[in-house]
Order: C-alpha cells, then structure tokens, then sequence
C-alpha cells in the first residue's frame, strides 16, 4: 500500500497539490496580496511546472501500470485546487490591471461552478456504482483553462514583453468558460440518466 502511494505518478500529483500554496506565496511575498512582475512570473513557471505533472502522472501510471486508488481520487482535486486558487488569486488581486475583473468575472464563476456541481455529481454517482468516463472535449477544456490561467497569471508582467498577453488570456478565459457549460451540461445529462433510472 505504502509502496503504491508513494510510486512517481502519484508524487508528481502531490507536488501539483504543493504548487497551490507556493503560487498563492508568490502574490504575498511583500507580505499582503501585491502582485509584482516578479512574482507574476515566479507564479507563472511553478503553475507551468505544476500543469505538466498533470500530464505525466497520469502518463506514467498508464505506461508503468501504477494506477491506484489514490491517485484516482487525488488527480482530479489536485486539478481543481490548482485552477480554484489560480482564478480566486486572480479575482482578488485588484492592485494591478490585468486580473479578472468585471464581465470576466463570469467566466471565472462559470468555470468554478461547473467543477463543483461535476464533482457533487461524481459522488453520487459513485455511490450508485457508475462511473462517467471523462470526454475527449472535457480534456480539452482543461487545456484551454490551464492556458488561459497561464497567459493571466503573468498578465501585467507578460504585457510588457508581449502587449496582447492579458486579452488573450481573456479571450480563452471565456472559451474554457462556454466549453465548460457544454461539457458541464453533457456530465449532466449522462448523470441524469441514472439518476431517473433509480
């Protein structure tokens, strides 16, 4: 047991759960929420480093047959701590131009609310012993949202090397935000079915 929790998948997801304080350290390293260019681009590499273990843990444990129970459950929270911080630390940080603000405060709530009504569902489902399998657009999604968090994590800072680094940031905000609704709404309604048929 000890062996499987601690195999190189599921260490690359605990350290994805790592990276969550340390980019939330990186916007209060004055000691209040200041988000200086320095710290934008602090963030922005430990959120990179931090995406691409998403990729390989679950890479690895396919390839090496290391799959367990605890990297199933682990891998998506780790996912969804990472994106939640990311978009409340944007929202908070106020100080700057370049955070979410505004309309693109919906996006933002879209994205949050879908994770947490797919996840509710995910539960209950799997107290009924049904397993709803994760779409090739739902990967996609996550993609574009990681993206888009990339490009607003170094927002101002990013502006200053290349000028549109904020907008399109925005822009794929939002088109992670609307494929989040379709996907959320195909969750649903693959859900539903069971639900009914209880």
């Amino acid at each position: 047991m000890a062996q499987r929790a601690f195999n190189l998948p599921n260490i690359l997801t605990y350290a994805r759960i790592v990276a969550v304080p340390l980019v939330v350290l990186c916007f209060f390293l004055e000691g209040h929420l200041k988000s200086s260019d320095f710290a934008r681009w602090s963030a922005l590499v430990i959120f990179l480093l931090a995406s691409i273990t998403d990729y390989f843990d679950g890479y690895f444990a396919r390839a090496w047959q290391q799959t367990s129970n605890i990297g199933k459950m682990l891998d998506p929270i780790a996912d969804k701590l990472l994106v939640a911080t990311c978009l409340l630390l944007l929202a908070a940080d106020t100080d700057r131009h370049g955070g979410i603000a505004g309309w693109s405060l919906w996006a933002a709530i879209i994205i949050l609310c879908r994770e947490i009504l797919v996840s509710g569902l995910r539960e209950y489902l799997a107290a009924l012993k049904v397993s709803v399998p994760v779409t090739q657009l739902a990967k996609w999604k996550t993609t574009i949202q990681m993206v888009a968090i990339a490009f607003l994590l170094v927002g101002p800072a990013g502006d200053k090397i290349f000028p549109l680094t904020t907008q399109i940031g925005l822009v794929l905000l939002w088109v992670a935000a609307l494929v989040t609704l379709y996907t959320g709404y195909d969750y649903f309604r693959a859900g539903l079915k069971h639900i009914m048929d209880e």
